[in-house]
């Protein structure tokens, strides 16, 4: 870890198992008071059992979140876990959340979350990488699991890494599905989840997915996440192959996702780095 874990951190915890994991690793790193600001209908309840102090705010209230923040003394704070993509259009927003998507040409995951750590910046609270206190759930590159990719497969994955760079370049999405060289899907603002439905109803079994940031990507939020219900909804397409890139991607719970990997015949393949 090139930087020195703080005594204290603030957690910004959105969906899923990502931010329980993160409090976890935080605290076997040192960190010894892990400050949550979590959201309703979003932030799994497990996060009161992570964190030694958790405060509950709906989704969209910026200035709630941070007073909250400033209030309790944090210094450094990291973001981790997802917020389902639609609820940016439907949750109420206070005044500051609206004044600062009015001052965005473009909104996506890159400037939406780039501008929150702007707003973080202004009362004196650093923004972290997401990686941070994760390295061990970043792999190295290789095949992961039993089965190695067929020469076809192999062929889609060259063809869904362009695929990736290309709409991760225009901060449109990180997920690309392709089945005998033609894209079947590739993700926009619907989500991961939805990408891979769509591609699975329009291509049937066999499909590869393939998931990259973009080359220079913001390490503090928004590093492509691959969890034990990224796999389950593999296993629902009937996917073949999922590849990811080593050292901008988090694997969530590893030696879980390749057991369920082997069980339904996922090759999972981590790509070196790019350079």
């Amino acid at each position: 870890m090139n930087i020195p874990a703080p005594d204290s951190i603030g957690l910004i915890a959105g969906k899923g198992v990502y931010p329980l994991l993160l409090a976890q690793s935080a605290k076997k790193q040192g960190v010894k008071n892990v400050f949550a600001i979590a959201f309703s209908k979003e932030t799994k309840p497990e996060i009161e059992k992570y964190a030694d102090e958790v405060k509950w705010i709906r989704l969209g209230q910026l200035q709630a979140m941070l007073d909250t923040l400033q209030n309790s003394g944090i210094k450094h704070a990291v973001m981790a876990g997802q917020i389902t993509p639609t609820h940016l259009f439907r949750v109420r927003m206070d005044k500051r959340m609206i004044s600062l998507l009015k001052q965005l040409t473009f909104r996506n995951a890159e400037t939406i979350f780039g501008a929150v750590a702007n707003e973080l910046k202004s009362i004196g609270i650093q923004l972290m990488p997401a990686s941070m206190f994760m390295e061990n759930h970043m792999s190295t590159p290789g095949i992961m699991t039993k089965r190695t990719p067929s020469d076809s497969e192999r062929t889609d994955v060259d063809l869904g890494v362009k695929a990736a760079q290309a709409i991760s370049s225009m901060d449109i999405g990180q997920t690309v599905v392709i089945k005998n060289g033609t894209v079947l899907a590739v993700e926009a603002f619907e989500g991961t989840d939805d990408t891979i439905k769509r591609a699975g109803k329009l291509g049937g079994p066999g499909s590869v997915v393939v998931k990259l940031a973009k080359h220079e990507h913001d390490m503090r939020f928004d590093i492509p996440v691959i969890g034990i219900h990224t796999i389950k909804m593999l296993k629902q397409i009937k996917a073949s192959v999922l590849a990811i890139e080593a050292g901008r991607s988090i694997l969530l719970e590893q030696d879980r996702i390749i057991e369920e990997a082997n069980k339904i015949g996922l090759s999972l393949i981590v790509l070196p780095p790019r350079t």
